[in-house]
């Protein structure tokens, strides 16, 4: 994925609700640029309250959940490719790095539990790698929280862009990249797949998220 898909919806705080996701498959999906500008949602306390223990937060944008965690009392650290959202961030006091989630990551094999939220299980166009990733990045007990889309989505993989305002009132879109969508049903089977099982699915202010963890335990 471009480095800088997001950046320039993050930097845009003034038109922050103008922003959309366009899939290749026809749907969009107005990107909720002030949310992750803000401070952790109710919806996402359920996340929180699973991950006790060393968290990481991947795709952490500007680090809203990352900070929420460290506030619970979870050492959290958030991993972005996105310069700007790791800037924004470290400012906001959370522990951040730069960098693509695919490359070496500090204690790999060590973590208590992995994030994905706001859409990034779409993270490379490939939910199988993305998930066995995590895996591989969490300890034998290690959980994965993911957000997910509603019954009925299924299982897309394809490309997306970011299409941002203008002052001519025409939307510009930004480059193609890689990119997934993941429904609750369609998690069960790309979790096999990654050597993950689904141990729990759970709602929070309308939106559904998945507790994964490692087959056989």
């Amino acid at each position: 994925m471009s480095a800088d898909a997001f950046a320039t919806a993050l930097r845009d705080r003034a038109a922050g609700g103008g922003h959309w996701l366009v899939h290749g498959d026809g749907a969009r999906h107005r990107l909720p640029v002030r949310r992750w500008q803000g401070g952790a949602e109710p919806a996402t306390t359920g996340v929180v309250t699973r991950c006790p223990g060393p968290t990481l937060d991947l795709g952490c944008g500007p680090g809203r959940l990352t900070v929420a965690l460290a506030r619970a009392g979870t050492t959290a650290v958030g991993v972005d490719i996105c310069a700007y959202a790791v800037a924004a961030a470290r400012a906001r006091g959370a522990v951040a790095l730069h960098r693509d989630l695919f490359d070496p990551l500090p204690a790999e094999g060590r973590w208590a539990h992995a994030v994905l939220l706001d859409g990034n299980i779409g993270i490379g166009g490939d939910p199988v790698a993305l998930l066995a990733r995590c895996r591989s990045l969490l300890d034998p007990g290690g959980t994965v929280l993911v957000e997910l889309e509603p019954p009925g989505a299924g299982l897309w993989q394809g490309h997306a862009r970011v299409a941002s305002p203008r002052r001519s009132g025409r939307p510009v879109l930004g480059p193609a990249f890689r990119w997934a969508r993941l429904d609750i049903r369609a998690v069960h089977q790309v979790a096999a797949r990654a050597g993950l099982v689904v141990r729990d699915l759970f709602r929070g202010g309308g939106r559904w998220f998945g507790e994964l963890g490692a087959s056989g335990r």
